[in-house]
């Protein structure tokens, strides 16, 4: 199989464009680990940090008074040029179409398109072998992942979601710097590697043998930018719908006595991208959050990046979000919780932090933050909160 076979239940991520399959094909395992039909050819993407990621500001904006009087100067300019409309030799109205904007030669950064920089070519270890330096650069990172699969394995995607999440982790760094992290349904790692370039552990989590391999070929391909930093990617199974982390020693992606202690001692920082796009999964992650949170002692704090997909149902005979309104709903459950000293504050962000990703910033992109106080431990171990 050199190509994507698109079925009925293929779901493709606008991040990437299609194209033939690269070196090797994905294996999906079953449920008791035995590879099942194999589905999914691998590709590999370079995402270049662009220079915005310093801390003197975005050297591609200007000030607010250049851009106001620029702002006066077009519109006089328009008014000028629209005394007398201008026809064309049949006598219909000739549109002036806007011009191109094109980036500043000092601005140090390129133009947004396209999306993907590099695609893998037919063999991705030949091409590791051949690497330049400049995709060894610590502003490089490279990922490996599909493009379409079943919405079951969209997890082995890259979404805008982790791309947002990953352009505010790289705008607020010395807010990390030093933490102890933990990511829920990871899938590719994108973001957890972002994490890990100032952060100081990152426990990268998600569900599946096949995925979590996925998961950590991407940190092993993306030493080079951790490492200098001291930051460190965990890549562990956090299955939503169990209520304990697996602690046997003969599973790959098991956790160790140690490393639980320390999640719970030490954590300051949960994020998940692009994770509620199922009502089911969204109950599994609310669920999760609070049991996580009712096994800390100190304030953490959750940011939630999440893409509005509207489609038209027949429910509402109206184009709408089931999956965000749900969504919405397990928010404001999670905030009305209360009593037993912990509480959860929400609060939606901004996005207005610089872009240091190339990608679509679409309006339709979102980002929560969740600060979760310590609950006490009668009031933890009581009912699930959230219901299905």
């Amino acid at each position: 199989m050199d190509q994507i076979v698109f079925q009925h239940d293929t779901v493709l991520s606008d991040v990437h464009m299609h194209q033939v399959a690269g070196r090797h094909l994905m294996t999906r395992l079953d449920a008791v680990g035995t590879p099942a039909v194999l589905i999914y050819p691998v590709f590999m993407s370079r995402f270049k940090i662009l220079a915005e990621r310093h801390d003197d500001g975005d050297p591609g904006k200007e000030s607010a008074e250049n851009i106001t009087a620029s702002g006066e100067e077009k519109k006089k300019e328009g008014r000028e040029k629209c005394l007398e409309p201008a026809l064309d030799e049949d006598g219909d109205l000739e549109i002036a179409r806007r011009p191109r904007t094109t980036p500043r030669a000092d601005s140090g950064r390129e133009l947004i398109c396209p999306v993907i920089l590099h695609q893998s070519g037919p063999f991705l270890e030949q091409e590791e072998e051949n690497l330049g330096d400049e995709d060894c650069s610590k502003d490089i990172i490279r990922i490996e992942h599909t493009m379409a699969t079943p919405l079951e394995d969209v997890g082995k995607q890259v979404w805008r979601g982790a791309l947002l999440l990953a352009d505010f982790i790289l705008s607020h760094l010395e807010l990390f710097r030093g933490a102890t992290a933990l990511e829920l349904g990871a899938g590719t790692g994108l973001a957890s590697i972002v994490m890990a370039t100032t952060a100081k552990t990152v426990y990268c989590t998600d569900v599946g043998d096949d995925l979590l391999s996925l998961c950590k070929r991407n940190v092993a391909l993306n030493k080079h930018i951790t490492e200098p930093s001291g930051g460190e990617v965990r890549v562990r199974q956090l299955d939503w719908l169990q209520h304990s982390l697996s602690t046997d020693a003969e599973t790959e992606f098991s956790w160790t006595e140690d490393e639980i202690a320390d999640l719970y001692d030490n954590t300051s920082f949960i994020f998940a991208a692009d994770v509620c796009y199922d009502d089911d999964l969204t109950d599994g992650f609310f669920r999760t959050l609070y049991r996580l949170c009712s096994g800390i002692s100190h304030t953490c704090t959750i940011f939630i990046s999440i893409e509005k997909r509207m489609n038209f149902t027949l429910r509402h005979m109206d184009v709408s979000c089931e999956s965000y309104i749900h969504f919405s709903h397990c928010l404001s459950q999670l905030q009305d919780l209360g009593g037993g000293g912990g509480s959860f504050r929400v609060e939606k962000i901004p996005c207005d932090f610089a872009q240091f990703l190339l990608y679509e910033r679409i309006e339709q992109l979102e980002l929560w933050k969740v600060t979760a106080a310590p609950l006490l431990s009668e009031q933890a171990s009581g009912s699930e909160p959230l219901p299905s």
